[in-house]
C-alpha cells in the first residue's frame, strides 16, 4: 500500500475503532495465554505420548524458542510486508498449528508443530500492540496501551487455570484445540477491518547472517535458561556449550546488526535513553513479577497440599483490579508525569511483596489471595506507563522494531527471572533444611512423644522430617519474595533517569 493510498483511508472511530481494539487484544491474549497454559499439561502430554515428564517439557520450551527468535524480526516485518499482513498470516499460522498440535500422533511432531505455532505466534503481540496504537488517535495512546496491556498481564494468570481444569476434565489436546475458532475469527475479521489502515511498505533485503545469527544466540540462551535447573546448570557440559555458544553468538549478532547497512533487527532505538530506561524497568518489573507467579503456585503445591486448580485459584485474583484500574490508569497518562506512575506502581509492588514475606505455613487461603488481590491495583501503573515511555521515546517510523525489541526484552527477563528464582529457592530450601535439622531441640524426645501417640519409629520420623522441610522451604519462599521486593524497588527508582516524554505513544509506522 503506498503512502498516498494510507493517506486517504478513513480512520476507524466509534464502535469499528473498539470492536478492531477488542479483537487486536483477543489475539494478544491468546498468544500470552499459550506460553503458560501448556505448563500444568505436561506430565498428561507425556503420558499420553509416552515419554518422561523432563521430555515433555520440550513442549513448553519449543514454543518459547520460536517465540523468543521471531519477536525481534517485528520492525522488519512490519517494514518489509506491513503489520496487518503480518498480523493476519500469524493469526492463520497460529490456528493451523494449533489444530496440527491437537492432532499430533506423536511428541517429535508436537514439539515441531509446537515450534511452528511459536514462529506465528512470535510477531502476533508486537504487531497488535503496533496496530494498536496506529488505529487510535495520537491523544488516545494510552488508552490502546492499556487494552494491550491489561491483556498481557491477565493471561500468564489465566493460563495455568484453563490448562488444568482443561487437563483434569477434557484431554490435553483441547489446551490447543480452543485457539482455533478464536484464531479464525479474529485473524479473518481483523483482517477485514485493518487492511484499510495497513502502512506503508519497502522492499527491504533479507539480512541472512543477521538472521542466522539470532537464531543462533537466541535459541541457545533460551534452551539454557528451560533446562537450566534440569541438568544442574553450569555443572553440565550441555549448559556450558549453550552458554558459550549464546555468549558468541551474542557478541558477534551485536557487531553484525551495528554496522550492517539493513539489519534484521535495528538495535539503534537504543540511542534512545527514554526507550532504554523504559524497558529496562520494566524487564526488570516483569521479571520478579513473572517469577513470583511461577513460585507462587509451586509452593502451594509442593508444600501446602494445594491442587493445581486451587493454586491457581488462589493467584488469580490479581486480574480483578488490573481489569477495573487499566482503563483509569490510561486516562491519567499524559496528566501526570508518567515516571510518577511508574515509581508509585512498582513501589506499591514492592510493599505486596514485603507483605508476602509474613507468610507462614498456618496460612489460609485468604491470607494468600489478599495480596494478590491487593497486587492487581499497581499492576497496571507500571504495564502501561513503561510501555507508553518506551514507545514514545522512539521515532514513529520506529515504532514496530521498538515494540518488537520491548517484547523481546520483557519476555527474556521474564526467562531469567524465573530460572534464577526457581533455583535459588531450592537451594535456599535445602540450605534451610540443613541448619534447622541441626539446630533441632531435643529431636529424641519429639520423637518418642510421636511414637507414644501410636507412630512407629519410622512414620515419626518421616513426619519430623517433612515438617523441617516445610519450615525450611516456608523460610526460602519468604527469601525469595524479599529478593523480589528489592528488584521492584530498584526499578521503581531507576525509572528517574528517563527524561520526561515530550509526547505520547500513539500512530507509529507510516505516521
Amino acid at each position: 500500500m503506498s503512502a498516498t493510498d494510507q493517506a486517504e483511508a478513513p480512520r476507524l472511530t466509534g464502535a469499528p475503532l473498539m470492536i478492531a481494539a477488542l479483537l487486536l487484544g483477543l489475539a494478544n491474549f491468546m498468544v500470552v495465554l499459550d506460553t503458560t497454559i501448556a505448563n500444568v499439561s505436561v506430565p498428561h502430554i507425556a503420558g499420553a505420548l509416552a515419554v518422561s515428564p523432563s521430555q515433555g517439557t520440550w513442549v513448553i520450551t519449543s514454543y518459547s524458542v520460536a517465540e523468543a527468535i521471531t519477536v525481534p524480526l517485528t520492525g522488519w516485518l512490519a517494514q518489509r510486508f506491513g503489520p496487518v499482513k503480518v498480523f493476519a498470516a500469524g493469526m492463520a499460522g497460529f490456528g493451523v498449528f494449533s489444530m496440527l498440535c491437537g492432532l499430533a500422533p506423536s511428541f517429535e511432531l508436537l514439539v515441531a508443530f509446537r515450534v511452528a505455532q511459536g514462529l506465528c505466534g512470535g510477531p502476533i503481540m508486537p504487531m497488535s500492540q503496533t496496530l494498536l496504537l496506529h488505529i487510535f488517535p495520537k491523544d488516545k495512546g494510552p488508552q490502546a496501551l492499556g487494552i494491550w496491556s491489561m491483556t498481557t498481564v491477565v493471561a500468564p494468570i489465566a493460563g495455568p487455570i484453563l490448562g488444568g481444569m482443561i487437563s483434569d476434565n477434557m484431554h490435553w489436546s483441547w489446551i490447543f484445540f480452543i485457539n482455533i475458532p478464536v484464531a479464525a475469527f479474529v485473524g479473518f475479521f481483523g483482517y477485514r477491518m485493518l487492511i484499510s489502515q495497513e502502512m506503508a511498505t519497502r522492499r527491504l533485503p533479507v539480512d541472512y547472517v543477521g538472521l542466522g545469527l539470532l537464531v543462533v544466540w537466541v535459541g541457545s540462551l533460551q534452551i539454557m535458561l528451560d533446562k537450566g535447573k534440569e541438568l544442574d546448570w553450569f555443572s553440565s557440559p550441555t549448559i556450558m556449550m549453550l552458554a558459550i555458544v549464546a555468549a558468541i553468538g551474542f557478541c558477534a549478532f551485536l557487531i553484525w546488526e551495528l554496522t550492517s547497512e539493513n539489519p534484521i533487527v535495528n538495535l539503534r532505538i537504543f540511542r534512545h535513553r527514554g526507550f532504554v530506561v523504559g524497558v529496562t524497568t520494566l524487564s526488570l518489573t516483569f521479571g520478579a513479577f513473572f517469577a513470583t507467579v511461577v513460585l507462587l503456585p509451586l509452593w502451594l503445591q509442593t508444600s501446602m497440599g494445594y491442587t493445581a486448580t486451587w493454586a491457581g485459584y488462589a493467584g488469580c485474583l490479581n486480574g480483578v483490579l488490573a481489569v477495573i484500574m487499566s482503563p483509569i490508569v490510561a486516562q491519567l497518562v499524559g496528566k501526570i508525569d508518567i515516571r510518577g506512575l511508574v515509581s508509585f506502581g512498582v513501589f506499591w509492588m514492592a510493599g505486596v511483596a514485603l507483605w508476602r514475606t509474613t507468610f507462614t505455613t498456618d496460612a489460609t487461603f485468604w491470607n494468600i489471595a489478599l495480596p494478590q488481590f491487593v497486587l492487581g491495583f499497581a499492576m497496571p501503573f507500571f504495564f502501561i506507563p513503561t510501555t507508553a515511555l518506551s514507545l514514545s521515546s522512539v521515532l514513529p517510523e520506529e515504532t514496530a522494531a521498538a515494540s518488537g525489541l520491548q517484547n523481546f526484552l520483557r519476555t527474556t527477563g521474564a526467562a531469567f527471572a524465573t530460572s534464577i528464582m526457581t533455583t535459588a529457592w531450592e537451594n535456599t530450601a535445602t540450605t534451610k533444611r540443613s541448619l534447622m535439622a541441626g539446630a533441632l531441640p531435643h529431636p529424641e524426645q519429639t520423637l518418642d512423644t510421636l511414637t507414644s501417640r501410636g507412630f512407629t519409629l519410622d512414620q515419626a520420623t518421616r513426619q519430623l522430617d517433612g515438617l523441617v522441610q516445610t519450615q525450611a522451604v516456608m523460610l526460602s519462599t519468604n527469601q525469595m519474595f524479599l529478593a523480589a521486593a528489592g528488584v521492584f524497588a530498584l526499578a521503581a527508582s531507576i525509572i528517574w533517569i528517563a527524561p520526561r516524554p515530550k509526547r505520547m505513544a500513539g500512530p507509529g509506522g507510516g505516521h
